[in-house]
């Protein structure tokens, strides 16, 4: 069995594939996708869906044909590309589109979008982050245990301090979970930085108050891992999100909702997978050249090739 890798590309527009500069952030000019593709690859997934807006589709397919046309799996058949839109009137019949709304609904309708073109285990990831190879390893392999199951899925957890910028503040969704190491909770925390005594803190949105954070507590990139059933749950909490959201033009339907909706409902789990691999992405345009150094510090050590795909 080949999990499948589902991109969320719907909100990248023609900032991917070199359409404009900023993109290049490989020493030939890879893209952090390119990267992402290349580590799942390599980890034995078989098919990448994209999840992109019907405005740049055709342009996109272009690119992709164009850059992975002879990117082949470890077994030596060809990479599976498959693409589909994500649109702000793409909900159940019944409901109403308010005519205020401009932006589709959030990452868990995004993932809704590929559910007739996915029948394995997948993993979803932000088509903007870099999330390693090991990342990619941890979540192929649960992936292949559960091709079987129904009902669990798992969120791959980062360390905090695996996650920060130097640059500005981020807000991460920090994991709480028991220890079977099943997810309890994602409470999002805001402006986490290290402070000037080097300790980490943020805000808990909860509370409101400024705490300190554990460097080593696990943290979402939004990277998760979900057998295929997961759509059939997901679509009916969105049907019960829609009833009460409907005429909000501003509220989006997210992942990790998803997901505790279903584990509170007790028809599903949510394992916690812990990855030794360091995120980055550019959150502040100040990020760019770190990235950059970062890209070119692993093609050095022989992680990656340059270029990426010949």
């Amino acid at each position: 069995m080949k999990p499948t890798l589902l991109v969320l590309a719907a909100g990248m527009g023609s900032r991917y594939g070199g359409l404009k500069q900023m993109d290049g952030l490989g020493p030939n000019g890879e893209t952090i996708i390119d990267y992402s593709i290349y580590d799942a690859v390599q980890a034995g997934f078989g098919k990448v869906v994209y999840i992109v807006r019907e405005y740049f589709l055709e342009q996109f397919k272009e690119t992709v044909r164009r850059k992975y046309s002879g990117v082949r799996c470890l077994d030596g058949s060809p990479l599976e590309f498959v693409f589909v839109t994500q649109e702000l009137d793409r909900i159940p019949s019944r409901f109403t589109l308010n005519p205020e709304r401009q932006k589709p609904w959030g990452t868990a309708h995004a993932v809704l979008m590929a559910k007739d073109v996915i029948d394995e285990p997948f993993v979803v990831i932000n088509g903007d982050d870099f999330y390693g190879r090991e990342s990619f390893a941890v979540a192929g392999e649960w992936c292949r245990a559960h091709a079987a199951s129904r009902g669990v899925y798992a969120i791959v957890g980062f360390a905090l301090e695996n996650t920060l910028s130097e640059n500005g503040s981020v807000s991460r969704g920090i994991c709480s979970y028991g220890p079977e190491k099943h997810l309890e909770s994602v409470v999002e925390h805001l402006n986490i930085k290290r402070e000037e005594d080097g300790v980490i803190r943020g805000d808990d949105s909860m509370s409101g108050t400024h705490v300190e954070l554990n460097g080593a507590d696990l943290c979402s990139m939004n990277m998760w891992c979900c057998t295929p059933d997961y759509f059939e749950g997901s679509a009916a909490i969105f049907e019960e999100f829609l009833e009460k959201n409907i005429n909000e033009p501003k509220k989006e339907f997210y992942i990790p909702f998803a997901i505790d909706c279903l584990v509170k409902k007790g028809t599903a789990r949510c394992d916690v997978l812990a990855t030794p691999s360091r995120w980055f992405g550019v959150t502040y345009k100040e990020d760019r050249p770190a990235v950059v150094a970062k890209f070119a510090e692993l093609v050095e050590e022989g992680v990656y090739t340059s270029p990426l795909y010949q």
